[in-house]
């Protein structure tokens, strides 16, 4: 058992989270005779160290998701999540977003194609829920950053949410709140998926890798960028107070601040890593990630073309309520996951 855990732990250290490359750059960094325990030298390294870090990993995540994700095209998803009636399609639905785009704005064309294609408007919430806040990237990430049983806690509370929102807007039968052309429209959903060789699946996701990189790679920059700030720059006290156990509404503040964002979550992380690292609670810091990734507001207005206010408005609460929720619980067990 103990040989199992070390070589867990060097997995995780040295493999996800890639110790050994912030050694290196911090050897290299003092060899030019920058120090790397002043302000600037430590935002450096940071800086180098994370977007190395999180771009080795976006691109191998993206490759191996996206090979995975071209064993389920729109049409497949489609008649998998038709076979399935009440909450168990929901729960299939939300683990199907674990396998799809990384940010909702992505999601949203499929939600979209999912309701026009006549499947039940709670699953396929479920799914819009789900495949930006717990696609598989996500997990793998976080274990990266704040270890396994953190991350796994957060895949788990984030597909109860995924359900237990697309539940809710089940039993309130809000059919008629989606907009006339979305639920008169011949999906391409239907459209067969050809049969992919191995060598297809290869060159689906390399393209996948180039295309996400291309749109997502700004955002790990500005990310690390705040993230390098916030961590050397910004004073600790700053941050407990205002996102510590000082302060009770820490929670709902990082939501508010999260909501009028537009990232995923590789440009998310390294503001939450120099948050904790600063005295932010995790919950708290979940919860900003969550609402960045979820509720970011472009995605929102890509949602309402497809959906009435009353329903958008119900889903925006569902999830604000949920991700609170979820803080606050992520808070008051801190002591155990980290």
């Amino acid at each position: 058992m103990e040989v199992f855990r070390s070589v867990w732990l060097f997995f995780q250290d040295q493999i996800l989270g890639m110790k050994w490359l912030s050694i290196a750059i911090q050897n290299g960094l003092s060899a030019l005779g920058l120090d790397t325990t002043s302000r600037l030298g430590g935002s450096i390294q940071f800086f180098i160290y994370d977007v190395i870090k999180i771009t080795v990993l976006l691109c191998v995540l993206i490759f191996v998701i996206s090979y995975i994700q071209s064993f389920f095209p729109p049409e497949r998803s489609k008649r998998i999540l038709g076979r399935f009636r009440g909450i168990w399609a929901n729960v299939i639905a939300a683990l199907l977003g674990t396998v799809t785009p990384f940010c909702s704005c992505s999601s949203i064309p499929l939600f979209i194609g999912f309701t026009s294609a006549g499947l039940p408007l709670g699953v396929t919430f479920s799914f819009l829920i789900s495949s930006p806040m717990v696609d598989l990237g996500s997990l793998v990430l976080l274990m990266s950053i704040f270890g396994t049983k953190v991350a796994f806690v957060y895949v788990v509370v984030g597909l109860i949410i995924a359900v237990v929102g697309g539940t809710i807007i089940e039993k309130l039968h809000m059919e008629n709140h989606v907009e006339e052309f979305i639920r008169k429209a011949k999906s391409s959903v239907d459209t067969a998926a050809p049969d992919l060789t191995v060598k297809d699946r290869l060159i689906y996701a390399k393209e996948q890798v180039a295309g996400t990189f291309k749109k997502v790679f700004p955002y790990i920059l500005i990310g690390v960028g705040i993230g390098a700030v916030i961590h050397n720059w910004i004073p600790e006290t700053w941050v407990e107070t205002i996102l510590g156990g000082r302060n009770p509404f820490g929670v709902i503040l990082a939501v508010l601040v999260g909501v009028p964002m537009y990232a995923d979550i590789f440009g998310t992380i390294p503001i939450a890593e120099a948050l904790l690292a600063k005295g932010a609670l995790l919950g708290t810091v979940l919860s900003f990630m969550m609402a960045v990734t979820t509720l970011s507001l472009p995605s929102m207005i890509m949602l309402r073309k497809a959906v009435k206010p009353k329903l958008l408005g119900l889903f925006i609460a569902i999830c604000t309520l949920g991700i609170i929720i979820v803080g606050y619980l992520f808070n008051a067990f801190q002591y155990i996951l980290i």
